[in-house]
């Protein structure tokens, strides 16, 4: 039965062709887009997942500028004591010339007092970001020794945590600014025992009596003086104390060296972790999103072809009135 007031055809055609023309849509989107669920109303439970990850992988972005700048800090504080190590090897080396007698000391004294300088320098010019490690004021209000890096955002299901490399400048100061000489502890001015040098009355180590001429003496590697030093017994015992000195420091310098360099190492390795944990999220975050772009270039290719079909039974499903009026001729 044919009716003028309900074409049940045109229903039937106009229906599938309105589903036809959503997913057309869909399709157009995800083609244009790149993704499959581009927002929650595509699939709320993968776009929560997709946008918190994606979320946690821009905080880890952040992480890895901060250890690029943590590592580029340690490595400046690196070069710092490594150049300090250098110049008390060489400080070394000039005093063990200066125990020879009848060495002329003054010439030798010169040359130490311009790496005390130098070490000095160095020391402050140890700065990136506003940071050294290196020279620092302990008295200072505020003052932390320890210095951290961020090294890493972590997620779990109590929460958001924060890690980091953490350095202590306890053994790594090379100059104090404090204002009490007793009190400095950097590795260049704090305050080493140069006497009792254990000498006997007649001068001699291992003598017998106390020798009065040789009191407590107490220097850094920078009060080191040896240019007025003569040739006698009491004389030669401290110039082997400042040898012995200089050598207790140049091992503390290569121990910081040591601290120094394992968080360097450390900082590398966490900021190619973290590089290769941004990745892994990002392939995750593709896995729950992202289109299968031959999938939908097929699929868009059929609808379309669909969509022509729709529209051309639909046009024959209006003509189909036009054909009673034939019975009325």
């Amino acid at each position: 039965m044919t009716s003028l007031l309900t074409n049940t055809a045109a229903m039937v055609a106009l229906q599938t062709l309105s589903q036809i023309n959503h997913s057309l849509n869909e399709t157009n989107n995800r083609v244009s887009t790149g993704l499959r669920i581009a927002q929650a109303s595509d699939s709320a439970a993968y776009w929560a997942i997709a946008t918190t990850t994606e979320s946690d992988n821009g905080a880890l972005s952040a992480v890895k500028d901060a250890l690029s700048i943590g590592k580029s800090t340690l490595d400046v504080a690196y070069n710092g004591l490594d150049a300090t190590r250098d110049s008390l090897q060489k400080m070394k080396e000039l005093l063990v010339a200066a125990r020879q007698p009848g060495v002329d000391r003054t010439n030798i004294q010169a040359e130490i007092a311009g790496l005390q300088t130098d070490m000095v320098n160095k020391a402050s010019a140890s700065v990136i970001n506003e940071q050294n490690f290196l020279a620092v004021d302990t008295s200072a209000p505020g003052y932390n020794a320890t210095k951290s890096v961020v090294a890493s955002f972590e997620r779990s299901s109590t929460g958001i945590a924060i890690s980091t490399i953490d350095l202590d400048l306890t053994n790594l100061v090379l100059t104090d600014a404090h204002g009490t000489t007793a009190s400095k502890t950097g590795i260049l001015d704090k305050q080493r025992e140069v006497s009792p040098l254990d000498l006997g009355a007649d001068g001699v180590a291992g003598g017998t009596g106390a020798d009065a001429d040789t009191p407590a003496i107490n220097a850094s590697i920078l009060d080191i003086e040896v240019g007025a030093l003569g040739d006698s017994q009491a004389e030669l015992k401290v110039l082997e104390k400042f040898i012995e000195l200089v050598d207790e420091a140049l091992t503390e310098v290569v121990t910081a060296q040591n601290v120094v360099g394992v968080n360097v190492a450390r900082a590398e390795s966490q900021h190619s972790f973290i590089s290769a944990l941004m990745d892994a999220n990002a392939r995750a975050i593709g896995a729950l999103v992202d289109a299968n772009m031959e999938e939908e270039s097929t699929k868009l290719r059929a609808l379309q072809t669909q969509q022509q079909l729709s529209v051309e039974s639909l046009s024959i499903a209006n003509a189909s009135a036009q054909n009673i009026l034939a019975l009325f001729r």
